[in-house]
């Protein structure tokens, strides 16, 4: 199987950088979006792909976060929330299929100066137990714009960001705990030693200079991880300031 998943920073813009054409080309038999920003009255046409059900979760608010699935096999089950997040951000989507549940998710920015900290903490708890509990009855394939570069290995300048969203001490420890409670990183279980990015600042060519942040995954659980064939990162795909990821996984 073939699993892709990118935040488009906006799904509309992003059609217009090329969307369609990557999204065909790679023939996933699951793609997953986060941050689509947008109502599911304002889908066009040209995002109706054939072949693929399509699953969308939208903010409460307009223009912010989302989050989408296409899949081509129809799922046995979708769920739109986690227990206890009553925030309506259109943050998660859960699809459960006869082999595995496959979970997409946009996690909460902490913003700068870390003012949605505590938010983000207590939300990645609600998440961890929801993964956990979906783990209890099939394996899981956790995937989407997890907002944290986990180890110094992920991001291009790790000694002047502990303090920065994204990279705090907090949201790596709140990582530790979700791969500590039975999950792996699949592209660092792979690439013990790869730098990659799959995230750049817009802000001072940070692409162009390669100052990046890996904040993009596939996580599996741990017993699973032997089923997985590679963990891709996308960094040569432009159309938003993320790249898309991708894993390769038997079953």
């Amino acid at each position: 199987m073939k699993l892709i998943s990118w935040n488009v920073n906006g799904l509309r813009a992003c059609m217009k950088k090329g969307f369609a054409d990557f999204f065909r080309e790679q023939d996933a038999d699951i793609f997953a979006i986060q941050e689509t920003k947008m109502q599911p009255e304002q889908m066009e046409e040209a995002m109706e792909f054939e072949g693929y059900h399509r699953y969308m979760n939208s903010a409460e608010r307009k223009g912010y976060s989302g989050t989408l699935v296409y899949t081509k096999t129809e799922p046995l089950s979708v769920s739109y929330e986690i227990e206890g997040d009553v925030t309506k951000e259109g943050r998660v989507i859960t699809l459960e299929y006869p082999d595995f549940w496959f979970v997409c998710a946009y996690v909460p920015n902490s913003k700068e100066g870390l003012l949605r900290l505590p938010y983000r903490c207590e939300w990645e708890d609600m998440l961890r137990a929801h993964l956990k509990k979906l783990d209890e009855t099939k394996p899981v394939i956790y995937t989407g714009d997890l907002n944290v570069a986990h180890e110094e290995i992920d991001i291009r300048n790790p000694d002047s960001n502990h303090k920065s969203a994204g990279f705090s001490d907090e949201e790596r420890a709140k990582m530790s705990e979700l791969l500590d409670a039975g999950f792996s990183d699949t592209f660092r279980e792979k690439y013990p030693e790869t730098v990659k990015y799959s995230w750049w600042s817009y802000r001072f060519s940070a692409r162009a200079k390669g100052i990046g942040w890996r904040i993009d995954y596939f996580l599996v659980s741990d017993r699973i991880m032997d089923r997985v064939n590679d963990s891709m990162i996308f960094d040569d795909v432009t159309g938003s300031d993320h790249c898309p990821v991708g894993l390769d996984i038997q079953f």
